[in-house]
């Protein structure tokens, strides 16, 4: 199987899956996946960003190579399983009951 990140980053490839160019998509997969799920991807991403901000800092987004891309919107599902990782225990936000987010605008990449 083809790499879809950058060799630095080789040791996330097990969670590139997460790299999802939409919020909406790396939102249903949070959703969709379990606590144990969500923990594993945040324990071996949140280690790396120390690594990942200088390295996606230094990038013109004109002309960004895929496996830079993916390792953006890897970090970006990140952010996504924080919250529910450090504050919640669970994917869905607490008391919302069937509440849903819909994003109408993309931020642009």
């Amino acid at each position: 199987m083809a790499s879809k990140l950058p060799p630095e980053f080789a040791d996330l490839e097990p969670f590139a899956d997460w790299a999802l160019p939409t919020e909406r998509e790396r939102y249903a997969k949070r959703i969709a996946s379990s606590m144990e799920e969500l923990q594993a991807f945040y324990d071996a991403a949140y280690p790396r960003l120390e690594n990942a901000t200088p390295y996606l800092e230094q990038l013109e987004l004109d002309g960004i190579s895929d496996a830079d891309k993916h390792l953006l919107w890897l970090f970006c599902a990140l952010v996504t399983v924080a919250f529910p990782v450090e504050a919640w225990s669970q994917p869905t936000v607490p008391d919302s009951g069937a509440s849903s987010i819909d994003s109408v605008l993309e931020p642009a990449v």
